[in-house]
């Protein structure tokens, strides 16, 4: 029998690989592992739900147990996919998370901003203006591939947020030397 676990702090490829890899070492069998969350083959005993806690305690993950915790957890899964999407989505992002998670939009904001002291929409921002940074650090796309890629309505609204947020523009920005990155975890 499947089980499937939601994992908190699992939030990009790298962390994908870190469970498998901690999975695998422990011989606990699984599907598959995506953010947020891995389907194992069985459930575990109690025994191995310790030792599984102790090992992704040791690297900052931490398996969710709280209804409201998974919810939260599936949000910011669900908003880190859409916006690292290679392709541009033109849904808006309330009915992404309501037709995925089955919860009225009232509720999923109303448990975000309680548990997480922001507003969805000010946590969806800042993933994105991250991933406008990962995106000008590569130099390969223009601000107006990027500000269509990531649902901004110009490449001028995307500066104006841009530097709203980082006090530099997308082209000083590039120009910089140390850029500022922050890991999706610490949003």
């Amino acid at each position: 029998m499947e089980k499937k676990i939601n994992i908190r702090n699992v939030v990009c490829q790298r962390c994908i690989m870190t469970v498998e890899d901690i999975l695998r070492r422990m011989d606990i069998p699984f599907k598959v592992v995506k953010l947020g969350e891995a389907v194992l083959s069985r459930e575990l005993e109690p025994k191995e739900r310790k030792e599984l806690d102790k090992e992704f305690e040791k690297v900052g993950f931490e398996i969710l147990q709280d209804r409201n915790e998974k919810l939260i957890n599936n949000i910011k899964s669900l908003i880190i996919d859409n916006v690292y999407s290679e392709e541009a989505s033109s849904e808006k992002l309330s009915s992404v998370l309501t037709s995925r998670l089955n919860y009225d939009y009232s509720h999923i904001t109303h448990v975000f901003t309680e548990s997480e002291g922001q507003s969805i929409q000010k946590f969806y921002n800042a993933v994105r203006i991250e991933r406008v940074k990962e995106l000008l650090d590569y130099d390969d796309w223009s601000i107006a591939m990027i500000a269509d890629n990531l649902g901004y309505s110009t490449p001028a609204y995307l500066s104006t947020s841009f530097k709203s947020a980082t006090g530099h523009t997308p082209s000083e920005y590039r120009k910089q030397s140390g850029k500022n990155r922050k890991s999706l975890d610490s949003i």
